[in-house]
């Protein structure tokens, strides 16, 4: 948990003190040497991943490359968290729901109860559409792992309401899959950051 709320801090201090309006990568980056013995750094990006989503479609890395998209973790019979998260997440949805280029992905950490056709009706019950939004689903170790390769945490816990803890995260992820900004998907003030975030990434894309 201390680690997310460093991982919070840090994103939200270097979205803050950006002054070229282009957005921070976050995460740590690698050192790749060329054949020639030249060194470039490269950039954290998301963890390789197949998953099926709510219209029992693969969806992949490659099926997101080229697209901004804004991830979280959630599941269905969360009684805390996840219904604001879900209403946070739906007012983006909206407001890019034209922008092609802009997608959105909800991964679920309760693939038992959150079965593919109970995904598909849930996106249904928000009147979202796929691929906009997909929801995600997978076996639980792999989400749960994915999870924390973009430094979220999703478990089983007896005594958390609904059996499972997790982030309440919302990621922004930029089209080769660098993470760009982590933000509170409670907060309406954080959500609105998304937003502006979102702005400042189409314009660094064109």
């Amino acid at each position: 948990m201390k680690r997310l709320l460093l991982f919070f801090v840090v994103s939200f201090c270097l979205a803050c003190s950006q002054k070229t309006e282009q957005l921070p990568y976050l995460g740590h980056p690698t050192i790749e040497t060329a054949p020639n013995g030249a060194s470039k750094e490269k950039q954290y990006q998301i963890p390789s991943f197949s998953l099926i989503n709510q219209d029992s479609l693969v969806v992949s890395n490659e099926t997101l490359a080229g697209k901004i998209y804004i991830a979280d973790f959630i599941f269905l019979q969360c009684p805390t968290i996840c219904p604001k998260m879900n209403v946070e997440m739906k007012r983006v949805y909206d407001q890019y729901q034209t922008e092609e280029s802009v997608v959105f992905v909800s991964h679920t950490i309760d693939p038992k109860n959150d079965s593919i056709p109970v995904l598909k009706a849930y996106s249904e019950s928000l009147g979202v559409k796929t691929p906009k939004w997909q929801f995600l689903h997978g076996e639980e170790t792999t989400i749960h792992q994915l999870a924390q390769g973009y430094f979220m945490q999703a478990y089983q816990e007896n005594k958390a309401p609904g059996g499972y803890a997790h982030s309440g995260g919302f990621l922004l992820i930029d089209g080769k899959q660098h993470i760009r900004g982590v933000y509170d998907g409670t907060s309406t003030t954080d959500v609105n950051r998304l937003i502006q975030d979102i702005n400042l990434l189409l314009k660094e894309q064109i």
